[in-house]
């Protein structure tokens, strides 16, 4: 058999094996024009063609595949090239090229017409989920080589499930008509589970402590609540990449992630994964200096607003914040195109990192246009305020990298690709911010349950980027059995363009006896301007209008509960100071959190009164970030002015989240005297928590955590104690409480789950105690 008849019949081999019985049919024809060939193994001379076969495609595209005109002489070759170009032009499952003559005969076979596409044995994904997957669709020419690519398709769609062992058959069934139908045959098999992920090679952070870096989470008991637990090959890669920042960041500078070998069980039904790593040693910061040629340019004034102390871990966060510090200066100063580069010198012996920056001129880049493509919904100036530079401005890589991470923390996008490409000169750059967006509104409902208000449900409506301009706009109702809350908010994040965050919020919060023999009800509007004061600090200046009324006071309440029955209107303005340092203070492992605020009422409205505030919190990570030690102490202050007397609405009340191990409104001033002796609040209240946190370690995987705690606190003294039993009747002393006990946190994908085991240790006897609370929020 001549090359040509061995070339028929290899294409008759692929077409058999990817259309079935089907290729059969052209056995016969391959085996004619192949022996056909071998008998007439010489040139021929083609005056006219036929086509024969063709239903939807005319002759004279069939000819023109061929690449053979009448009037012409061909050789075998020539014949073998037309029948694969027919062929290779994806519209005949058969050919022939049958000499007769002068006439040459090319009968073809269309491939059939897709009447439906039909998925069998999907019980994990449905058929719409399948049918976006695909590229074969009804109504359109059948091709096995779309076919076979659409089975890649859904065999990937499934591992990405955990469902490794999926498999798929293409099976067609012919039609009349020249039609078939696509039949997808799915055997999903089993979930394949990470049923152990391990580490060789790390001494510094234990096993489940690295497990809880990564995207990939291991299988085990209440997996209902974990989505990650299935393998997915995609997910590794990844993996690597958050495990190598996390031990950079913890100045580990030598870190390698070696290899990832990934086992599957003989069932197949769950892989074993392996990080084999090379931790190296942690180095710290070792001697800062800072350096400088430039005319005008004070390297030590530079140097002291970077902040970056010696001794402390190394962390590259550190580095890029000393930086952005650096440039803040320079931009201050007047001083453009200024560059600060850090060269890390490594010393071995004492594992340290000298860092040195060197402030030099950079390159006179200017900024000539920033593009921005692929926001549909969102105005262009909501991605555009996310820079801190404009047009014309001196070129800033850092600034650039920067933007794009805050472009990306809206959460707007579900991805944010930014690039640069020179401009009209060498000297200018034309910034391309391409986006794709995704949805930015949510409803929600969900239930809760406390000790202090019971069961509860709630309704959330948000939209994160109202009409495209970066707005908020959010409706919220909570209701239990004792409170009902009802608030309508919006938010707007720049206004007049800059670091300016308004608010304006209306709001109705009823409180139904809740361990008291009494209601209130406050309905009001509040409004606020938030900015910046400094790198960690902000500062929230307010105005709220209230009516706040106290109603349902029952018959055996202390009298000075009984003169407050009824409504005033609150007119205050207020500010709010917030210093924060958690996440991205100068020790990544320790952080302060520092808050005052001030209320002043009377300006308008029936009471006056000057209520203040003020909490510190103090967190810090031991033992390599496993035990959390932290505290917290705060206080308050409520005094009244010109001839107005506190009410219960205004005055303090400690929940449980303040001080455990007592009920809300569970201690404080009473009087004694009054049948139901309720609790009356107090014009001053101070609270003290520590708390020692923990890992569990059969069950720290899968988010749950304990931790030990003391709290101490009181609410005391009132500017009316004329109670049932006359004046001064009213305990209002200064009488610490104290209570010890044991948490429990877990951390599921519904909410966050807190179990409290509290002893008091010290209380009066009138106090309302509790052992034990729970607290549980779900949203859906």
């Amino acid at each position: 058999m001549t090359e040509y008849g061995w070339g028929l019949v290899r294409q008759w081999w692929r077409t058999v094996r990817n259309t079935g019985h089907a290729g059969l049919l052209s056995l016969v024809a391959v085996l004619v024009v192949g022996l056909g060939s071998t008998a007439a193994a010489q040139n021929a001379t083609v005056n006219r063609i036929v086509v024969e076969g063709n239903q939807r495609v005319d002759a004279a595209t069939v000819e023109s595949f061929s690449n053979i005109t009448p009037g012409t002489t061909v050789t075998p070759a020539q014949l073998n090239q037309a029948f694969q170009n027919i062929l290779a032009s994806g519209l005949f499952e058969t050919a022939e090229l049958i000499p007769q003559g002068g006439t040459l005969v090319i009968r073809v076979r269309e491939f059939p017409t897709i009447n439906v596409i039909a998925f069998e044995g999907n019980r994990r994904l449905n058929d719409e989920d399948l049918q976006n997957l695909i590229r074969s669709r009804s109504r359109r020419v059948f091709s096995p080589s779309v076919a076979e690519a659409d089975e890649a398709s859904i065999v990937d769609a499934y591992e990405t499930q955990g469902l490794l062992a999926a498999t798929v058959d293409t099976r067609i069934i012919r039609r009349s008509e020249n039609r078939v139908d696509l039949v997808f045959e799915i055997s999903e098999g089993r979930v394949v589970e990470n049923q152990r992920i391990g580490f060789v090679g790390n001494r510094a952070f234990k096993d489940r402590r690295l497990r809880r870096v990564l995207e990939t989470k291991q299988a085990g008991i209440l997996r209902t609540f974990f989505r990650n637990d299935t393998f997915v090959a995609d997910r590794i890669e990844f993996d690597r990449t958050v495990l190598r920042d996390f031990y950079l960041s913890r100045g580990y500078v030598d870190f390698q992630v070696l290899d990832v070998t990934t086992e599957l069980a003989r069932e197949r039904n769950a892989t074993f994964i392996t990080f084999q790593v090379r931790e190296g040693q942690q180095f710290e910061i070792g001697e800062v200096t800072a350096s400088s040629s430039l005319d005008g340019v004070d390297s030590d004034e530079f140097l002291e607003v970077a902040r970056l102390r010696e001794n402390i871990v190394y962390s590259p966060t550190l580095i890029e914040n000393a930086i952005t510090r650096m440039e803040g200066l320079a931009t201050q100063q007047g001083l453009d195109f200024i560059r600060i580069d850090p060269r890390v010198s490594r010393n071995d012996r004492d594992l340290t990192l000298d860092v040195e920056f060197v402030i030099t001129r950079g390159p006179r880049i200017f900024v000539e246009r920033i593009d921005i493509e692929g926001n549909q919904t969102t105005l262009d100036r909501v991605v555009r305020r996310q820079f801190r530079i404009v047009e014309g401005d001196p070129f800033n890589p850092r600034e650039i990298r920067n933007a794009a991470a805050r472009i990306r923390a809206l959460n707007f996008f579900s991805t944010v690709d930014l690039t640069t490409r020179e401009g009209s000169g060498p000297d200018r750059v034309i910034v391309e911010v391409d986006v794709e967006e995704q949805p930015t509104g949510s409803l929600g409902f969900g239930g809760s349950f406390s000790s202090d208000a019971g069961v509860g449900v709630f309704l959330n409506f948000s939209e994160s980027n109202f009409l495209g301009r970066g707005q908020r706009l959010s409706f919220d109702i909570a209701t239990t059995s004792e409170t009902g809350d009802t608030e309508v908010s919006f938010t707007e994040p720049a206004l007049l363009g800059r670091d300016l965050r308004f608010n304006v919020t209306g709001f109705q919060r009823r409180s139904d006896s809740n361990n008291s023999d009494f209601d209130t009800e406050e309905t009001g509007l509040s409004t606020s301007l938030n900015f910046p004061l400094g790198e960690f600090s902000r500062l929230q200046v307010g105005y709220a209008l209230s009516i706040d009324e106290v109603t349902n006071v029952d018959a055996g309440s202390s009298p000075i509960i009984m003169a407050e029955i009824g409504e005033d209107t609150v007119s205050a303005i207020s500010y709010n100071y917030i210093y924060d340092t958690r996440s991205t203070g100068i020790d990544p492992n320790a952080g302060v959190l520092l808050t005052f605020s001030q209320e002043f009422a009377g300006v308008g409205g029936d009471v006056e009164y000057i209520r203040t505030t003020a909490r510190a919190t103090a967190q810090r990570r031991l033992r390599n970030e496993e035990f959390t030690l932290r505290a917290t102490i705060e206080g308050g202050n409520l005094t009244t002015l010109g001839n107005t007397s506190s009410r219960v609405t205004d005055r303090f009340f400690l929940s449980s989240a303040q001080l455990r191990g007592f009920d809300f409104r569970g201690l404080g001033p009473r009087d004694l005297n009054a049948p139901n002796m309720d609790a009356l609040g107090g014009l001053n209240y101070v609270a003290a928590r520590f708390e020692y946190g923990f890992p569990i370690g059969f069950v720290a995987d899968l988010g749950i955590s304990g931790g030990v705690f003391l709290d101490v606190g009181t609410v005391w003294s009132l500017d009316n104690t004329n109670g049932a039993g006359g004046p001064n009747s009213v305990d209002d002393d200064f009488n610490l409480r104290s209570s010890v006990g044991l948490s429990i946190f877990w951390d599921t994908a519904i909410g966050p789950l807190t179990f409290n085991f509290t002893e008091a240790i010290r209380s009066e006897s009138f106090d309302e105690t509790r052992s034990f609370d729970i607290a549980l929020t779900a949203r859906f």
